[in-house]
C-alpha cells in the first residue's frame, strides 16, 4: 500500500491595526454592563474586519494587556476608542494593543523576566537529568520488578493493620475516659389529690 503524503499549506498571517469605537455601542447599556459590552463590541468588530465567516467570537483571542487597558477604569466606565493590532493566523484572530501605557509596560517587563528566569530553571534541570541518566544506565529485571511490586504490598498491609490497632486503642481509650453513659433519675408520675 502507498503512503499517502500530506502537504501542509502555509498558514496566512495577517496583520491589521483598527482604531475600534465602542462609545455609540455603550451608550444603550446599563451602566453596570459596559465593559463587558466593550469586550464583546471588541470581538464582534474584528469577527467583521478580518473576515471570520461562521461569525465564531470564540475565534477571536483578546491579551491580557488590553482587557487589562479596558477594564482599568472599572465596569462603569470604559474607554471610548481603543487602537490595536490584530494578527490572523489561520482561522484564530489574536488582538493586542498598539501603544501600552507606562504601568503595563512595567507589568510586561516583569512577566518576560519571570518567565525567562523559568526557562533558564527548566534548562537547567533538564541538563542535570540528562547527565544522571548518561551516567547511571539503569536495567532491571523482571525479578527485582516483581520483588518491589512484593516490597509494596507488604508496606501496605502493614500500615492498613497499624491503622486498625491504632483507630482500636483510640476507641478503647475514649470509652474509658468518658465512663460510660450516665442515667438520668427516674421520675414517678403522682396523680394530683384533691
Amino acid at each position: 500500500m502507498a503512503k499517502k503524503t500530506e502537504t501542509k499549506t502555509p498558514v496566512e498571517k495577517i496583520e491589521r491595526e483598527y482604531v475600534i469605537p465602542l462609545r455609540e455601542r455603550l451608550r444603550s447599556v446599563p451602566i453596570y454592563k459596559k465593559t463587558p459590552k466593550a469586550i464583546k463590541t471588541i470581538k464582534e468588530f474584528l469577527v467583521k474586519h478580518m473576515k471570520i465567516y461562521d461569525r465564531d467570537l470564540k475565534k477571536i483571542k483578546i491579551d491580557k494587556y488590553l482587557n487589562e487597558f479596558i477594564w482599568d477604569r472599572g465596569i462603569k466606565n470604559p474607554v471610548h476608542k481603543v487602537k490595536v493590532k490584530a494578527i490572523k493566523e489561520g482561522e484564530i484572530v489574536r488582538v493586542e494593543l498598539v501603544e501600552i501605557p507606562e504601568r503595563l509596560k512595567f507589568k510586561k517587563l516583569r512577566e518576560e523576566k519571570r518567565e525567562q528566569k523559568s526557562k533558564e530553571v527548566l534548562d537547567g534541570k533538564k541538563k542535570v537529568l540528562e547527565k544522571k541518566t548518561e551516567e547511571k544506565p539503569k536495567e532491571e529485571t523482571a525479578e527485582k520488578i516483581e520483588e518491589k511490586k512484593v516490597e509494596e504490598k507488604e508496606k501496605k498491609a502493614s500500615v492498613v493493620e497499624a491503622g486498625k490497632e491504632i483507630e482500636k486503642a483510640a476507641a478503647k481509650q475514649m470509652k474509658h475516659q468518658v465512663g460510660g453513659k450516665e442515667k438520668a433519675p427516674k421520675i414517678k408520675r403522682v396523680a394530683l389529690k384533691k
